[in-house]
């Protein structure tokens, strides 16, 4: 289940089986198997089971927990100052165990004595009421087990919530500390659960470590402390604590499928043949592996080789997690018949699985498979497909069951205890005094070195070939001008490291999949962005070598600069300009939104960002497709100038002779073009959908996924049109931007968008034609002027020219971008095509009246916009 969801006092929407295409007959086995009784003959060695604030015993799923304030034998409740509360006012539905609550107004803490080193189990239970003097609604506090922090500046939703989370136990004491927050704040608890867990709950071997340069053997996952985020019954319903042997809930996985066609249920009504020494009734209960999701071959809008695709969203920070996957193949008459291919945000995690190898060669036989990736913004994408070993008779993929669970013991959560041993604190000052001194010799040492080289920087010997992306050679060797020195060379990890002060965490500006990024201050005063790769592994060199070789070659104002890059000691380094305000994102929702932006400024970022875009798509010969086109992906300078950046999913786009580009699907939920995400069939028209996402988060001043609210508001794009459809989109507009926007200008945005998110790529248009727009819906907004008839930007409706263009000095300030031609100045930017004219004067305000067959002539020199514009004016085109 997703334990960031109530458990208690708010409705889920059931699942609705008829939208995943299922057979009717389906419904009377899925119905069956939740009478079905199964063995809950698990008994844990330590098992403690706490009501907090309570003298009396409370019971929920048939079990008892005891009241905390008899302080049982086995239990100690240690706490300067702490009170119990009793809700008064209980609905009658409320279990009782949330009719009390310990409060502390310090640190506080519950210690267990343990029978039995190993895995355990630890559940809090958080439901706020009033009582007394406290609303527990305004708690917030920090949760440590064993001096792990697992919960920071925690403050718990006005429902009840259930947080779990699996960790390994060294000694035959556990120690769980609540520790308010600020001088007048308090910490709760309803309900504690410490437990063990089964056998091999945890393995140290075996795990899968996922990621762009592949697969790696991850060890010692036993030793993280992990939060279960998601728990998940694939292909049938809700999963309750009375028929799971740890008494977890899995919840139906219909809100997570990115694409319902793509897949329909299978239910097998045979109980699973769980292996000896294999998966067991407490790694997942009977009914998990006894349902699935399997590829649904009859709907015949999808290509013939597709895969089944999940979104589960996470918290955002790029911490690592685990994806636990379950698999009983339920579907096949008979043992190696079934071969498919698992994927975990777009990269390989499992090729050509065979359940039958897996499993003994035993049919129905329960599996799992554990990996490890990190997250990014938009979550994990889990999805199954046909290998290349698959029939096509017997082409399929399912899955049974999902986990997915967060690594929180990251080395500096680690808390202090109040007790300290003298002599280990003796000793850790002065081993810190002697490591400093070590530090700052070597550090010298190496500096007096580098004095010996030449003061300016030079590119070393790249120990790589990028892949190459423009049909050219690769990233070149030799220095290149740029404004900051050279393009595509090496920076020293020792200047790195003293640029952002060690790693320094206070410095961290942004995470994702690929690593942490850091503010950082080069040698010359000059502010960058540090982008690091986890350290010691290659996971993410494919995009690596992707961004140094597209951004050693394209310098424009709105694309992130790069000004170098580290691969020693096996480091991913990548070192941008530094966009002082940050993701767009930010500014337009969330927690730590900054102060709004009005219509005027969106509109110019928007146009930014679109400038950017269309020099990747037609700046080059194939052009550049960048494949994860998103708000976060669109950075703001000091200036509000809109830059795009990374570029760590780029493509080259198809040759002249192309029409698209076939490779796995990769992007983000919530902004991937459907047709790309159905035929695995890229083309630059699959930025163009993202940022028509980006256009309507832009508006709506929301995200594109989010996932807590109502289900027909989850996605943005499909909220927006359906009110666009209905005419009243006012409805849905930031409030911020209430009173704002002229009608005129809001319509032409929103036509831009909702063309953006056509169906078929075919039907969207091209940035070029998306930048005309977004300059109309601005002038628009400046002016105030309604459009006219002959205003529209459709193609039927704009006017026929024929442009005869003269060579001239390569450095002139006209450029042909395929059937582009830009004309730029500091006064001007005008663009046209070779069939139909649409002009853009942007800065220079001016009114346009196209006339129809007009011929322009013009030369390529510095007076070519301005002759450009006397032919206009000549001909009654425009008006000064």
């Amino acid at each position: 289940m997703n334990f960031s969801q109530p458990l208690q006092g708010t409705k889920r929407p059931k699942p609705n089986l008829s939208s995943m295409n299922t057979p009717n007959l389906i419904v009377i086995p899925l119905i069956l198997l939740l009478f079905t009784p199964f063995s809950l003959s698990f008994s844990p060695t330590d098992n403690f089971l706490l009501s907090c604030g309570s003298h009396n015993n409370a019971s929920l799923f048939n079990r008892v927990f005891m009241g905390d304030s008899t302080n049982p034998g086995s239990t100690f409740l240690s706490s300067d100052d702490s009170i119990s509360l009793t809700y008064q006012k209980a609905p009658q539905d409320l279990s009782t165990l949330y009719h009390t609550a310990r409060v502390f107004s310090s640190t506080g803490r519950y210690r267990f004595n343990m029978k039995k080193s190993g895995t355990h189990l630890v559940r809090f239970h958080f439901s706020p009421f009033k009582a007394q003097s406290f609303d527990l609604k305004s708690a917030k506090f920090c949760v440590f087990i064993n001096g792990v922090s697992v919960l920071s500046n925690f403050q718990p939703p006005n429902y009840v919530l259930l947080k779990e989370f699996v960790l390994k136990i060294e000694s035959n004491l556990l120690e769980i500390l609540f520790r308010p927050v600020g001088d007048s704040g308090f910490a709760f608890v309803n309900a504690l659960e410490v437990f063990t867990a089964p056998v091999d709950f945890v393995i140290d071997s075996g795990a899968r470590l996922v990621g762009p340069s592949g697969v790696e053997e991850y060890r010692n996952l036993s030793s993280k402390v992990l939060e279960t985020v998601h728990r998940i019954n694939v292909g049938g319903l809700k999963i309750t604590p009375f028929n799971d042997t740890l008494w977890r809930t899995w919840i139906p996985d219909e809100d997570y499928l990115m694409f319902k066609g793509a897949a329909k249920p299978a239910v097998s009504t045979h109980t699973p043949n769980y292996p000896k020494g294999g998966a067991t009734r407490g790694i997942a209960p009977e009914n998990v592996y006894m349902t699935a999701q399997q590829m649904n071959r009859e709907n015949s809008s999808l290509a013939s080789r597709f895969n089944i695709t999940w979104n589960f969203p996470v918290s955002p920070g790029g911490a690592p997690h685990l994806v636990r996957l379950h698999f009983c193949d339920i579907v096949s008459p008979a043992l190696d018949l079934l071969y498919f291919d698992v994927y975990i945000n777009g990269y390989i995690a499992y090729k050509d699985l065979d359940l039958s190898s897996l499993t003994t060669h035993t049919l129905a036989s329960p599996v799992y498979v554990d990996f490890v990736t990190n997250a990014d913004d938009s979550g994990f994408q889990v999805s199954v497909g046909p290998s290349e070993l698959s029939s096509s008779i017997r082409m399929n993929a399912i899955l049974n069951g999902a986990e997915i669970m967060k690594m929180v013991n990251d080395v500096s959560t680690i808390v202090v205890h109040r007790r300290k041993n003298l002599w280990v604190l003796v000793g850790s000052i002065v081993g810190g005094i002697v490591v400093l001194f070590l530090v700052v010799t070597a550090f010298l040492l190496g500096a007096k070195c580098r004095n010996k080289k030449s003061k300016q920087r030079t590119v070393d010997s790249v120990g790589w070939t990028p892949l190459s992306m423009f049909g050219g050679s690769s990233l070149s060797r030799t220095s290149e001008p740029g404004s900051h020195g050279l393009l595509g060379m090496k920076i020293p990890f020792a200047e790195i490291q003293s640029a952002t002060n060690n790693f320094d965490r206070n410095l961290i500006i942004g995470s994702g999949g690929f690593g942490m990024v850091y503010k950082g201050v080069l040698r010359d005063n000059v502010k960058v962005a540090v982008k690091r790769g986890m350290p010691g592994s290659r996971q993410g060199l494919p995009e690596f070598h992707t961004e140094i070789t597209i951004l050693s070659k394209i310098r424009h104002r709105h694309l992130v600069s790069l000004v170098g890059f580290c691969e020693e000691n096996s480091e991913m380094i990548l070192v941008y300009e530094y966009v002082e305000k940050g993701p767009l994102k930010k500014h337009l929702y969330g927690s730590s939104r900054q102060p709004p932006l009005s219509w005027k400024q969106r509109l110019k970022i928007c146009i930014g960002a679109a400038r950017g875009l269309h020099y990747l798509h037609t700046g080059f010969a194939q052009g550049i497709i960048h494949r994860d086109i998103k708000s976060t992906n669109i950075l703001l300078d000091e200036n509000y100038v809109a830059k795009v950046a990374d570029f760590g999913l780029s493509r080259s786009g198809p040759c002249m002779d192309e029409t698209h580009v076939s490779t796995n699907v990769k992007g983000s939920f919530g902004y991937l073009d459907p047709e790309y995400y159905r035929r695995q069939q890229l083309t630059d028209k699959s930025d163009v959908y993202s940022f028509g996402v980006v256009l309507f988060e832009v508006l709506c001043g929301r995200a594109a996924v989010d996932p807590q609210l109502a289900r027909e508001q989850v996605n943005l794009a499909e909220w927006a049109l359906e009110w666009l459809n209905k005419g009243m989109l006012e409805q849905i507009v930031d409030p911020h931007l209430v009173g704002q926007i002229k009608q005129s200008s809001l319509k032409k945005f929103c036509e831009t968008a909702e063309k953006c998110l056509a169906e078929y790529g075919v039907d969207r248009p091209a940035m070029g034609d998306v930048l005309w727009n977004l300059e109309y819906a601005l002038q628009l907004q400046e002016s105030g002027q309604q459009r006219e008839p002959h205003a529209s930007s459709s193609a039927s409706e704009a006017v026929s020219v024929t442009a005869t263009v003269i060579p001239g000095n390569p450095s002139t300030n006209i450029r042909i971008e395929r059937d582009y031609i830009n004309c730029s100045s500091d006064k001007f930017c005008i663009y046209f095509r070779a069939e139909s004219v649409k002009f853009v004067v942007a800065q220079a305000k001016l009114a346009i009246t196209p006339l129809p067959h007009m011929k322009i002539n013009y030369f390529p020199d510095h007076t070519a916009i301005t002759k450009l514009c006397a032919i206009l004016k000549q001909e009654g085109a425009m008006e000064a």
